[in-house]
């Protein structure tokens, strides 16, 4: 028989199968598959004679009606069946209704129901309790008095009962009388079965004003005088009715008596004893359930101080941290400047020694004869050391204790010895690293103080080495090279033949027959007028041209391979400002250093590495404040530039590409980078970069120079101190007082016309570059060839056609676009996953190792956050209070109403909350990621951040609605449901930040827990709908919520629980299963964004 053919409330055939008489009392044992065997209770002495003997009539009862075919499809709503049937049917506590039964009837066996009498009224159930099945002893012909409500009959002597039988109903006619106390005896059945623990079943009395038998609701037949009320009449579903419940703010004993709840306990309904308060809760006589607002109240202002200080003192953690780190550095920096200023003046001593002793020599180098001057005692002052030659020979210069005092103090000597002995060691370590040992002195450098010693002793070595060369003349620039010995970094050449770059979809030529080569040590300098291709001729030498077809040569140190083989030893300085605001100037720069320096470099060396970037861009006096956001202000336009660089520069580079980086920065700050940028030259560094109409004094400073025109096509390309002799051969001359970059542009821009005596016009300056190289030329450029070829008449003259192009339709021009997006989305995912080999020899961190770091970068950039995360706290709160208030959980349908509410709330506001994880920092990820800085590492740490408020969310949700709504269910596993929701929605809301813009993606997670939980809490839907249900997650969270509050009721309560479960198509045993499938939704979720941010990606 089907689950649905019996109906909502056949399944409980279950809970009212009346079983055996062990040990002097009356069993009643739910039906379920398989054997069973109900404890065994020990035979109580006390009872009479006749009570043993129906117990004995009654004593292979139970394992019949647990193996019936009945109640086999019922077990859905029964987890433990030997706990179930304590907490229902074990009356050893209380058999005196028993003994009442049996005086009153002189046995109970002939008037207990079986399995085809049991199958007749729960079958009936389904239509309602009193919409009997005509049956045998109950028909339109056939009527006794045990038919009534309330009334039973017996078999009679003769009959003997098989209690087994599911398909013949007994005769019973005889003896008819009410129901026994502690009974129930339904309409159109003349039997009667054992009322559960949690019921009460007194029988009834007439009620004149009513003409029902109260305390239930029926009325006995009219027109027969001497039939009066009986006992109980039904027990089914409390939604249904819920007559045989133990009333609220009472508990009953067992099925006969009732008692009001005392002082200090309360009561709910179908209650079997009192359950004590709470401290701090007020629990009055009759109380239904405790009052624990005062708990709610308690954790509101624990939880409000807590935010409140999380909210005003976040930032002064991080600060007080910083404050502490700032002084150690500034201590050793203080230190290093007073030892570098203590070695200037001992060496200013030493040379002013020298100069004296070279002045007495010479004046008294006519007295003494060298031949009069005995040899030992020459070769003596020769091996002694120079101050003891100098206190020989100079005695005055050799002070007293008490001059001492006077003209230098008596530190300085031991200061100097430190010096000297703190440079040695600096120098021997250089050596050490270089030729891959480690000594003793370097094991010693481990404390903040000590690298931070090491760091700005050797800077300050190279600032007295670049004294000399600061204004960076040619004589100063080979000095500075000469002294800085050999480079150690890779070298990188890019050499680039007949490159175009051609736009997919539109065939436009944004790059056309570029030529030439950008050499290690130099700068070069792209520049152009706007469209002439600079920013595109960037990308295609550093791999990063999408949606574009890249054709010609490019060699990497005349090695036709993958520039991207480099990856890890090339720096690209994107246009856009691309930092995170929320961390300081040091942090961002720190952040690069660790994950691109190799990870054999040693921490004092990353950190000289640092310093000397920060003290090149001028970033010392910012180098604590946070860069900032469009929310919160941070530093300037330009030092924000600067830092965009700095970024790139701490992983030294072989090969740097720039996009405008002096764009926004004045003349000062602009020569200052350039100064930081030659430095590298001088490393070897292969720099290239695009700039905008740079001054004169910029100009200079640039070693190559690629002047694009429009169209993509070279005007020039070689060293800059040449490109005015170039000009001049083609007869133009830049005037007096004029910028020669600018006067370039505007002559590649048409506003300025060149002389008519120089007979060349600027379409035709790429065609005389390419003569000039003997490059060929393409045809549709050969009539610009000849001499005097005057440009092009019309508006758009400047622009040199190339083809033709073809006349579309509307929906050719449409379809034309799609092919374009698909093609520039598939070269996207083949750039991401483009893996070419490893060629630049840098062995970088490991993605455990960025991990770590990415886990301190994260944990600072959400304290920094705090108040924020502050607010979704606070919004939680509220919601919990709310929600506890307005939707209290209901007995009737276990808190599925309170439990749907909670689900669309949290995932809402959780899902919302998770967008900001991977929404808000999508181009830094970008620029990391086309770094080589691991993906995983980024993914990973976030998730691990994010769980903190995975954990922290369900508790600050439930401390408020909990504590309002008071459910059955205990509070940890609420929790853990929660828990595992708010682990899934965080997942999914992951998805939605990747796959999608900041609008949609938010609207999205406004909408889809709604309409997802709509769709999971239709009963009556299609069975597509229902199928469709099966997937959605709010239904796992709500059948985990229901199952989890719905064990909570037992006894009277069983009938209820089966039939909510059964409507819901809920099954108690699948609780575990809801939470796996919750977190495997969670971890699927998360391994789809990941691939999505993976190959969704813009590099």
């Amino acid at each position: 028989m089907s689950r649905r053919k019996l109906g909502s409330s056949t399944l409980f055939v279950f809970f009212s199968c009346i079983v055996l008489l062990r040990s002097g009392f009356l069993q009643l044992v739910r039906c379920q598959v398989g054997e069973f065997t109900p404890p065994k209770l020990q035979d109580p002495s006390n009872l009479d004679f006749l009570t043993r003997l129906a117990y004995n009539g009654l004593d292979n009862l139970t394992s019949d009606i647990l193996s019936s075919k009945l109640i086999q499809d019922y077990s859905f709503c029964i987890e433990d069946p030997e706990a179930e049937w304590n907490t229902a049917f074990n009356f050893s506590s209380d058999l005196s209704f028993v003994a009442a039964c049996l005086a009153k009837t002189g046995d109970v066996t002939p008037r207990l129901c079986n399995v085809a009498e049991m199958e007749v009224y729960f079958n009936s159930l389904k239509n309602g309790w009193n919409h009997i099945k005509p049956n045998r002893n109950c028909n339109s012909t056939h009527w006794v008095a045990g038919c009534e409500p309330g009334w039973a009959c017996s078999t009679g002597s003769d009959e003997h009962t098989d209690f087994k039988n599911i398909h013949q109903i007994p005769e019973r006619q005889s003896d008819c009388q009410s129901c026994c106390e502690g009974f129930f005896c339904p309409y159109g059945i003349t039997c009667m079965m054992p009322c559960p623990l949690g019921s009460y079943c007194p029988l009834a009395t007439f009620n004149p004003s009513t003409s029902m038998c109260a305390p239930y609701s029926y009325k006995p037949p009219p027109g027969n005088s001497s039939h009066t009320c009986g006992g109980a009449n039904v027990w089914t579903d409390a939604r249904s009715s819920d007559e045989l419940f133990c009333t609220a703010g009472s508990y009953c004993p067992s099925s006969t008596e009732t008692k009001p709840c005392s002082s200090g306990n309360y009561c709910p309904v179908g209650s079997t004893d009192e359950k004590r308060c709470f401290k701090l809760t007020t629990c009055d006589t009759k109380t239904e359930s405790q009052d624990i607002h005062a708990y709610g109240i308690m954790l509101i202002a624990a939880l409000s101080t807590l935010l409140i200080i999380i909210y005003n003192c976040s930032d002064q953690i991080l600060t007080t941290r910083e404050r502490r780190y700032a002084k150690s550095r500034e201590a050793a920096a203080q230190t290093v400047r007073e030892k570098t200023r203590a070695r200037a003046r001992w060496k200013a001593a030493k040379e002013a020694a020298k100069k004296h002793s070279q002045e007495f020599r010479s004046q008294f180098s006519g007295r003494f004869s060298k031949k009069n001057l005995p040899n030992s005692d020459q070769v003596k002052i020769l091996n002694q050391t120079e101050s003891e030659t100098m206190s020989d020979l100079y005695p005055s210069l050799s002070p007293t204790p008490s001059q001492a005092k006077k003209t230098e103090p008596v530190h300085l000597m031991n200061m100097m010895y430190e010096i000297e002995g703190d440079s040695a060691s600096f120098d021997l370590e250089s050596r050490e690293v270089n030729g891959k040992k480690i000594s003793s002195k370097e094991k010693d450098i481990h404390t903040h103080s000590q690298i931070f010693k090491y760091a700005y002793a050797q800077l300050e070595k190279e600032k007295a080495q670049q004294q000399r060369d600061k204004d960076l003349t040619f004589s100063g620039v080979i000095s500075m090279a000469m002294d800085r010995g050999p480079i150690k970094r890779p070298l990188i050449e890019i050499s680039f033949r007949d490159l175009t770059v051609t736009l997919k979809g539109k065939h436009k030529d944004l790059l056309r027959s570029v030529t030439g080569k950008i050499r290690p040590g130099r700068i070069t300098a792209i520049m152009g007028p706007s469209g002439a291709g600079k920013t595109t001729f960037l990308s295609a030498l550093a791999g990063k041209a999408v949606g574009c077809t890249v054709s010609g040569m490019i060699f990497i140190n005349g090695k036709a391979i993958s520039i991207h083989s480099y990856r890890k030893i090339i720096g690209f300085v994107p246009q856009d400002d691309i930092v995170h605001g929320n961390l300081t100037v040091e942090e961002n720069l720190w952040f690069s250093a660790r994950c691109r320096l190799s990870a054999d470099l040693r921490k004092p060396d990353k950190v000289l590495i640092v310093e000397r970037v920060i003290d090149a861009l001028g970033l010392q006096a910012i180098r604590g404040s946070l860069v900032g956001t469009v929310e919160k202000r941070g530093i300037s336009g330009g030092q924000r530039k600067r830092v965009n660089v700095g970024l790139e520069l701490v992983m030294e580079p072989s090969l740097l590409f720039l996009d405008e980086p002096t764009s926004g920065l004045d003349s000062s700050s602009s020569q200052l980078l350039l100064r930081a940028l030659r430095r590298e030259a001088l490393e070897g560094v292969n720099i290239c970069m695009v700039v905008h109409q740079p001054s004169y004094t910029l100009f200079q400073m640039f070693d190559d120079l690629i002047l694009l025109a429009r169209g993509g096509l070279t005007v020039y390309h070689g060293p800059v101190k040449n490109v005015e002799d170039y000009f001049s051969s083609l007869g133009i001359d830049i005037p007096d007082r004029i910028n020669p970059p600018d006067y370039f542009i505007d002559i590649l821009e048409g506003m300025v016309k060149t002389s008519s005596s120089s007979g060349v016009s600027y379409t035709e300056l790429p065609v005389r570059w390419m003569l000039h190289n003997g490059y060929p030329v393409p045809p549709d450029l050969r009539k610009y060839a000849g001499p005097g070829t005057s440009p092009l008449n019309g508006d758009h003259g400047h622009e040199i056609p190339f083809s033709v192009p073809e006349e579309r339709s509307f929906a050719g021009e449409v379809w034309q676009d799609v092919k374009c997006n698909v093609e520039r989305q598939r070269d996207m995912i083949r750039h991401n996953f483009l893996r070419s080999t490893d060629l630049s020899n840098r062995r970088t961190p490991s993605t455990f190792v960025q991990y770590k770091y990415f886990l301190g970068r994260v944990g600072k950039q959400r304290l920094r956050e705090a108040k924020t995360q502050a607010v979704d706290y606070l919004i939680l709160l509220i919601a919990g209070a709310c929600l506890g208030s307005l939707t209290k959980a209901n007995d009737m349908n276990f808190g599925f109403g309170a439990y749907t509410y909670t689900i669309i709330a949290v995932s809402l506001l959780c899902k919302i909350a998770a967008l900001r994880s991977f929404s808000l920092d999508k181009l830094q990820y970008w620029r990391e990621s086309a770094s080589g800085i691991s993906s995983l590492a980024h993914f990973v740490s976030k998730d691990t951040v994010d769980l903190f408020n995975t954990l922290i969310k369900p508790v600050v949700y439930l401390s408020m609605f909990y504590f309002f709504s008071n459910p059955r269910s205990s509070f940890a596993y609420n929790y853990i449901v929660l828990l595992c929701l708010v682990y899934c929605v965080t997942g999914i809301g992951y998805v939605l930040a990747i796959f999608l813009e900041p609008g949609p993606s938010q609207l999205c997670s406004v909408l889809l827990p709604v309409v997802l939980t709509l769709l999971s809490t239709q009963s009556n839907g299609s069975k597509f709908v229902k199928l469709l249900a099966d997937f959605c997650y709010p239904k796992w969270a709500l059948e985990a919520f229901v199952i989890a509050n719905a064990e909570r009721y037992y006894g009277v309560w069983l009938l209820t629980r089966c039939g909510a479960l059964l409507k819901y198509g809920y099954n108690v045993h699948h609780w575990i299963l809801r939470l796996c499938t919750l977190i495997l939704a969670g971890i699927i979720c998360r391994a789809i964004a990941f691939i999505g941010m993976v190959t969704l990606q813009k590099k």
